[in-house]
């Protein structure tokens, strides 16, 4: 346990509809949020619509965190890949309050598998009953598992026992081999091996909900310009707002100035605040805040991290009609993202662009490889599965790092989680970590940071 005064927050499950009616906040009241990814600016948000002075910390060059953009030749695109399914209630709803929500574009995706050195289609029941690699009875064994975990609601118990255990149990060995292995792994890397059952349920009930939320096919959305323009209204919005956005900050200390207040020191500024909320990884945490307990300590510090590799090729032409394919055989990157079969290619100036994610742990000698020698190794494994692929269409390619993604869903990790409040009166911490029940995705983002707006009202001395 923590040792403090304080009893340990639970962020709430589901938000009521008076969710902000918790407390008021006095005008003036100065609250810091360091990180602008899209947790620190909804959060920021929803603080200076409640009467709070806001002041937003960013280290990088620009707003967005995962979600931030960059140019890839004479593109400006989304530095990862993201989409919006219909169920994302919150995305939705952010979009909305930044009045954008008109701006969607609703497209009908297909899925494609890379299995046995070939690319065939599973976007629909039909293609799923003809699948080449499984039988008659794994795919029958297979929706039911998809059915079963779909109407599953007690997901604890699901946190307690493996990934690879439970779905084994439910669907077969050649189930798990030929379609689930390639899906955990195209998230999780090899860290699915320590992952419980939770995490591949809160994926099927995200695909469940879309399926189900009104249209009975799969339907993915994207906000006309990426999130280019999502970010950009955001800062608008922000700034109209009167909200203070320090992009380049560089925080060395977070400690307490007296009973009440929180001191940041930068490297050329120190500020107090009366309320700090730390929006960064478990990592960066405990070193910007080295008063934290030991327990505190404790607990950030055994928060575990996958990371990425994750290219952006733009090219002349599309390499498949497939926005997910997903790979069974063993290949430099874990998954194909062809942006262009879900974005209207005139988003591209008739380019078509395609992400090629590998997950990796944030010690993996990948990580210090050079970019040629990463471009060659995705390229080579583009030429093998596309024998049609000419690296001469390749127009740009360039690749992102980020050590630290999203927190490995471990056994029993809801115990392990870190608190919002910590030991020092009015500094939170709130980061994808606490995402217990779901999986890392804008919306989640979106969702943590409302419930911690409201924890964040009622614990404020």
């Amino acid at each position: 346990m923590i040792v403090n005064d304080r009893q340990k927050t639970v962020l709430p499950v589901e938000l009521s509809e008076d969710r902000y009616q918790t407390k008021q906040i006095s005008m003036g009241k100065e609250i810091a949020i360091v990180g602008a990814g899209m947790l620190g600016l909804t959060l920021a948000l929803r603080c200076v619509d409640h009467g709070y002075k806001v002041t937003l910390f960013e280290s990088a060059p620009e707003i967005g965190g995962l979600a931030s953009v960059w140019k890839i030749g004479d593109l400006t695109w989304d530095r990862h890949y993201h989409v919006t399914l219909l169920s994302d209630s919150h995305t939705r709803k952010i979009a909305g309050d930044l009045g954008i929500d008109d701006e969607f574009e609703w497209v009908e995706t297909k899925t494609g598998f890379f299995t046995d050195g070939r690319l065939v289609s599973m976007s629909n029941t039909l293609e799923f009953l003809t699948f080449p690699p499984l039988d008659l009875f794994s795919k029958f064994r297979l929706g039911l598992t998809i059915l079963y975990a779909s109407r599953v609601t007690d997901w604890r118990k699901l946190e307690q026992i493996s990934v690879e255990k439970w779905l084994t149990r439910l669907s077969g060995k050649r189930n798990f081999e030929k379609i689930w292995k390639p899906l955990l792994r195209a998230k999780l890397g090899n860290a699915y091996r320590e992952s419980s059952a939770a995490f591949i349920w809160a994926s099927i009930q995200r695909m469940y909900a879309a399926r189900h939320s009104g249209m009975k096919k799969e339907m993915f959305g994207y906000v006309r310009g990426g999130y280019k323009r999502l970010l950009s209204r955001f800062e608008e919005v922000l700034t109209e707002k009167g909200v203070e956005i320090k992009l380049g900050s560089r925080i060395k200390t977070i400690e307490p100035d007296d009973n009440t207040r929180v001191r940041i020191t930068e490297s050329d500024s120190v500020r107090t605040f009366d309320n700090v909320v730390l929006t960064c990884s478990a990592s960066v945490v405990s070193n910007l805040v080295p008063g934290l307990q030991p327990d505190e300590l404790n607990i950030l510090s055994g928060v575990r991290y996958q990371g990425i590799i994750c290219a952006s090729m733009l090219l002349k032409q599309p390499i498949s009609d497939y926005y997910v394919t997903n790979i069974t055989d063993e290949t430099p990157f874990t998954g194909i993202i062809e942006m262009s079969a879900l974005v209207d290619k005139s988003e591209f100036g008739g380019l078509s662009l395609v992400y090629l994610p590998k997950y990796i742990a944030p010690d993996d000698p990948m990580f210090e490889q050079s970019d040629e020698q990463i471009q060659e190794h995705f390229i080579s494994g583009v030429e093998s599965m596309y024998p049609f692929f000419d690296r001469q269409d390749v127009v740009e390619f360039k690749i992102s790092r980020v050590r630290e993604v999203f927190p490995i869903p471990v056994l029993n990790y809801s115990q392990k989680v870190p608190d919002i409040r910590t030991s020092i009166p009015n500094l939170f911490v709130v980061n994808s970590s606490q995402i217990t029940n779901g999986t890392l995705n804008v919306n989640e983002t979106v969702q943590i940071a409302e419930k911690a707006f409201e924890a964040v009202l009622k614990w404020s001395d």
